[in-house]
């Protein structure tokens, strides 16, 4: 029989994850086993064979029997996790998603094994809105679960009231409106003996809303993913033929030839030239959310793994700081201030938590006080910051590029729901460069011509702390050995740029120098130059601003010190104390090789080799 129920799920139209949650005294097997048997979900026989079972055993016969006796069944004919099940009801399939314990729905939810797109919340009428069933609304608030109706349950125990009923609306909608969790409805009913399941009741006349199953039907099908805005994380580049082929899976949306792309957080553009299959025939002209493939563009930019593309009017959030849901399985607690490394879609940026906004405790969701680490099966509200710019979706919009993971020393140690964008110090100069960027006009030469041709990539090389002399020497020292290795490079002095350009400002105005500043650099940079520059025109500046202005160039930042100190957080070589000039020289050149900026000589001609 259970091929029929197979045949049957397979003519669904629609597909729904809801996921059951309540007390394990408040009546969901009941409820299920209720939803199965009225609406015809049973294997034949199923039902009176349970009964008879009941009758053999002297035990009354209960609806929560009927759904563990499916519940085993359908494990011998399909695998499947033991706390999920379906029916299907009209045209549409239920993935129905039992929380048993806190513990096994907070992992499904990081796993990735189930998603809920809606929610049943059960409440025990004779108790009330006691703790659990708040803690209960939290956890979805924490999951992101954005449609939930309250089932209000064993109404017989309380005569089927209407005022204990609307009592427990009143208090628990005003609870859930605190965690930003708005339900849809809340149903009255006796799962024990069918009220206002599958039938609308007669002894509630008072209540005119829908059942629960109406409630079901009720929920919307979150968009199809290829109808929603384009997500295409980039996993790989590959070099085939003359070609340069972007390798990825479709997260969400399609792709087609033509399309116009922006990658993020670069801010890269091209058109989609070709859309790349193997031994395909006819050659695809499109890919959709779910498909892993491979496009080429009309454009040879420089993007690498971890950028996602999309459409330049429905990109993805850019910033290096969001607010999140986190669930830490590590075995070291999540400390603030540590680093780590996050994972989300193909990209790893290296972070650390900010700020421990709350803390519970997954076993028994009491909250905990301390602010400064978070234990073993605990989910924290947090605030991230990553050390390079990340993008990112919010979870309630896009699932793929709304989660991540926690890496702790190789292990992955948790998972988290982003959950708001933070506006960072960057915010406003990286949207302004993502404007400029999209709409920048480019000429017939790009980067990867350039860089063929000077054997090398364009570069800003920054130069901060210590003496103005020091540095001033030292950024001339650079230029004239970079120029003598045949590298097309240029002295930007700020200086220079504060005798013409910047001279309509004044000494206060130092942001807008910085503005002006990483403008010009772009513009020199789009030639394929290396820059070298010092700060000594700004003075003590957060240099972040200037790589916000230039980004995607690499930027290699050098921190000189008289005496042993802090350098700025994204210093990439300092050097304090007496200074040997040219084996600093020496140090930023192998950093610049390092970093995949200067080609390597291979044969009588040079390559460039692209390496980050």
């Amino acid at each position: 029989m259970l091929s029929t129920l197979n045949t049957r799920a397979a003519r669904a139209q629609e597909h729904l994850n809801i996921v059951i949650v309540g007390h394990v005294d408040h009546g969901k097997s009941t409820l299920l086993g209720r939803l199965f048997a009225d609406t015809g979900s049973l294997p034949e026989g199923k039902l009176e064979k349970v009964r008879g079972i009941c009758e053999r055993q002297g035990k009354e016969f209960e609806y929560a029997f009927l759904f563990d006796a499916f519940l085993e069944e359908q494990e011998q004919g399909i695998t499947i996790d033991t706390a999920r099940t379906f029916f299907q009801w009209k045209d549409r399939q239920y993935i129905i998603i039992d929380a048993p314990g806190h513990k096994e729905f907070l992992k499904n939810m990081i796993s990735g094994a189930a998603r809920a797109e809606a929610a049943l919340l059960l409440i025990d009428a004779q108790e009330g809105v006691k703790e659990q069933s708040k803690k209960h609304g939290y956890l979805l608030s924490l999951l992101g679960v954005r449609q939930v109706a309250v089932v209000v349950n064993k109404m017989d125990l309380v005569g089927y009231r209407q005022d204990v009923f609307e009592a427990i609306e009143k208090e628990y909608r005003a609870f859930l409106t605190q965690l930003k969790v708005s339900p849809e409805r809340f149903v009255p009913v006796s799962a024990k003996r069918g009220e206002n399941i599958a039938t609308r009741s007669r002894v509630m006349p008072w209540y005119t809303g829908p059942t629960v199953l109406d409630t079901l039907g009720l929920f919307r099908e979150e968009t199809e993913r290829e109808h929603q805005p384009l997500r295409f994380p980039v996993q790989d580049v590959y070099k085939f033929d003359a070609r340069r082929i972007l390798a990825g899976r479709i997260a969400a949306g399609l792709v087609k030839v033509g399309d116009r792309l922006v990658f993020s957080p670069s801010n890269k553009t091209a058109n989609v030239k070709s859309i790349e299959a193997f031994n395909v025939e006819p050659v695809p002209t499109q890919a959709k959310a779910g498909q892993s493939t491979g496009i080429t563009l009309d454009e040879q930019i420089f993007v690498e793994r971890g950028e996602i593309a999309s459409y330049p009017d429905a990109a993805p959030l850019v910033s290096t700081v969001f607010r999140c849901n986190l669930f830490w399985m590590g075995r070291r607690p999540l400390e603030t201030g540590k680093r780590y490394a996050l994972r989300l879609a193909t990209r790893e940026v290296e972070c650390e938590v900010e700020t421990i906004h709350r803390i519970i405790d997954a076993g028994d969701l009491d909250a905990r006080q301390t602010q400064t680490t978070v234990g073993k099966n605990e989910v924290a509200e947090l605030t991230i910051r990553t050390k390079l710019p990340l993008a990112f979706d919010l979870y309630s919009d896009f699932e793929a590029t709304g989660r991540f993971v926690l890496v702790d020393q190789y292990d992955v140690s948790g998972g988290g729901i982003i959950t708001e964008s933070v506006r960072d110090a960057q915010t406003v100069l990286r949207e302004e460069a993502r404007r400029r960027d999209i709409a920048w006009v480019k000429g017939d030469v790009g980067p990867d011509d350039r860089a063929r041709h000077y054997g090398h990539r364009a570069a800003l090389i920054l130069l901060t702390g210590g003496p103005p002399s020091d540095k001033s020497f030292l950024a001339r020292r650079l230029e004239v050995r970079l120029v003598a290795d045949s590298r097309h490079t240029y002295l930007l002095d700020g200086g220079n740029l504060r005798r013409g350009l910047d001279t309509d400002l004044a000494e206060e105005d130092g942001a807008e120098m910085v503005r002006r500043f990483g403008e010009v650099a772009r513009l020199l940079i789009d030639t394929g130059l290396i820059v070298v520059s010092t700060t000594n025109t700004f003075g003590r500046i957060d240099h972040q601003a200037i790589q916000t202005l230039v980004h995607p160039t690499p930027v290699v930042t050098v921190h000189l010190s008289k005496t042993q100190e802090t350098s700025p957080p994204s210093t990439d070589l300092a050097f304090a104390g007496p200074k040997d000039f040219e084996t600093i020289v020496d140090r930023i050149i192998a950093e610049l090789k390092q970093r995949g900026v200067l080609a390597q000589a291979i044969g009588a001609k040079q390559q460039f080799h692209y390496s980050i």
